[in-house]
């Protein structure tokens, strides 16, 4: 696949740019002329990754989340959503529906909500290191 344009974004690990990571992705995807649903299911993905990576990437700490946003040829997006934080020790089961490492606070279904809003997700993690979430999708507006 080509890219045909790509945005990064690197923002602090607070939970107030949550907000803003949603409107850059929606904006910078406008150009492929997005339907409701379509944005909707994107913005929602991202806001769990972002998310996921404030409360469990971080936990206690502060640091940066990069975002990548990159279009490729046929509508084709591809959203990367990565930390440096603690990493995931069990990635299969940090995927499985209610399960979470934040207490009763939480519900667990952030990579659940990811899976049935995208057309692909995929979860890379270190213990240590970090995690890194890419999210695709195919938009079926107007083509670049």
């Amino acid at each position: 696949m080509n890219c045909i344009n790509e945005m990064r974004l690197i923002m602090d690990s607070k939970s107030v740019n949550e907000g803003f990571s949603r409107v850059a992705v929606s904006a910078f995807i406008a150009c492929l002329d997005p339907n409701i649903e379509e944005l909707t299911d994107i913005k929602t993905a991202v806001s769990e990754a972002v998310t996921n990576a404030i409360v469990h990437g971080y936990k206690e700490k502060e640091g940066k989340i990069y975002i990548t946003v990159s279009l490729f040829e046929n509508n084709i997006i591809r959203i990367k959503v990565r930390d440096k934080g603690v990493g995931i020790k069990d990635i299969e089961k940090a995927m499985e529906p209610l399960f979470t490492t934040a207490g009763s606070e939480r519900a667990g279904l952030g990579f659940a909500v990811m899976e049935s809003f995208m057309d692909k997700v995929r979860v890379s993690s270190k213990p240590g290191s970090g995690t890194t979430v890419c999210l695709e999708k195919k938009i079926w507006g107007k083509r670049l």
